[in-house]
């Protein structure tokens, strides 16, 4: 059984978050090999991968999903907008965040490293919330399909049997 974790966050008026899709958190999932974080997401189909942090504002991606692999370090991440929750992550932990959902870095050690990547390795685009994105945004989250397989799992896990 896999262990995650799964959230729900309502548009704020800002930021637009999903209202079908939710957020999955697989905590420690890499624990034993954050090396391996980007190799697993690109051979589940999740591509054009980076390495880096978070943006400490908020922002979101109205035309494709995120995975966040915590390669090293700790943080903790405003999921959901200004009324979302704070998630504390650490080496090993995975969040997966659909499409126009919002996040933001509020702290982190030194040493904190992400590994990002989209399905498909889906080219993204950044939103922040400003009022002139709303109208396009809403049918760009509405119509980004559901992967075809799950970033750790691959042909299972909680984007095929949550998500599906």
């Amino acid at each position: 059984m896999v262990n995650a974790h799964y959230f729900y966050f309502k548009d704020d008026g800002s930021i637009p978050n999903n209202s079908t899709l939710s957020v999955i958190y697989y905590p420690a999932v890499f624990k034993a090999n954050p090396e391996k974080i980007e190799q697993v997401f690109n051979g589940h189909g999740w591509r054009n991968s980076w390495t880096g942090g978070v943006f400490n504002y908020h922002h979101y991606h109205s035309n494709t999903h995120e995975v966040l692999g915590v390669r090293s370090g700790s943080a903790v991440l405003r999921i959901g907008g200004d009324h979302g929750e704070n998630f504390r992550v650490s080496t090993g932990d995975v969040v997966l965040l659909p499409a126009g959902t919002g996040h933001k870095l509020l702290e982190s050690s030194q040493d904190f490293q992400v590994i990002g990547a989209y399905p498909e390795g889906k080219s993204h685009n950044l939103k922040t919330g400003k009022v002139e994105e709303r109208p396009f945004v809403l049918d760009d989250i509405q119509n980004t399909p559901v992967p075809k397989t799950d970033p750790v799992f691959g042909s299972s896990g909680p984007v095929t049997e949550h998500w599906a």
